[in-house]
């Protein structure tokens, strides 16, 4: 990659086994009767370290880093009842999000860093195979044109973590209005509205700076769903 030129509760009564069938990173409090889906690059982290530290029971296991709340919901009829929310986020801002952190890890620990390769960290500083493929790519516009093509995560509209014909969250937050929206959530399910910490923020400058009219154009046809369904714009 070269330099852009540019949330102790009673639980459900599982076993520990049974527990771990959950989609890591599907947050989910039995007191609260509270499910997040975490869509990346939306601010779901600081929105998980919130509902971690205001409620004791939540949890997040399993395998599959962002699920779908469609899947979720046929693999755990049991959480059907449950006040489900999620955030979405300007789709152009949010893919320069998604390159510049990765940029970042790539920069300080990706293939660019100089530094072995081999996993040896143990942790995120390992990467993961899509921080990987991206790091590959020479620049944002080819992490645009090519990585949408590709990858199909890169290609997923937010709409469809959160709604599928009749299903859709009881709550649609923004990244936009995060602090407002949060208590909006904190307010719903009964805890006490404090302030949101910051997690895996980057710095850059405008979005609109990193974009040519082909890779603008390129988002607006790949997020056409979110751009209908929430109003976004460039």
């Amino acid at each position: 990659m070269r330099a852009r030129n540019r949330f102790t509760c009673p639980s459900l009564g599982s076993t520990p086994t049974a527990v771990a069938r959950y989609p890591r990173h599907v947050l989910i409090s039995d007191e609260r009767r509270m499910l997040f889906v975490h869509i990346p690059k939306t601010g779901g982290a600081s929105v998980e370290q919130l509902l971690r530290e205001m409620c004791p029971d939540a949890r997040s296991v399993g395998k599959q880093r962002h699920a779908r709340l469609r899947r979720i919901l046929a693999q755990h009829p049991e959480l059907a009842g449950y006040w489900s929310f999620g955030f979405v986020r300007n789709p152009w801002a949010r893919m320069v999000s998604w390159y510049s952190m990765i940029e970042t890890w790539d920069r300080r620990w990706g293939p660019s860093s100089g530094r072995p390769q081999e996993g040896q960290w143990g942790s995120t500083r390992d990467g993961n195979p899509l921080w990987r493929t991206v790091a590959a790519y020479a620049d944002f516009e080819e992490f645009i044109l090519r990585g949408t093509a590709e990858v199909d995560r890169l290609a997923m509209p937010q709409v469809d973590y959160l709604v599928d014909g009749e299903q859709r969250a009881d709550f649609i937050g923004r990244t936009e209005n995060l602090a407002a929206d949060m208590a909006t959530v904190q307010r719903e399910l009964g805890i006490e509205v404090t302030e949101i910490p910051r997690r895996n923020t980057t710095s850059h400058g405008s979005y609109r700076d990193y974009y040519s009219p082909a890779a603008r154009d390129r988002i607006g046809e790949v997020y056409a769903k979110d751009v209908e369904a929430f109003g976004y714009d460039f």
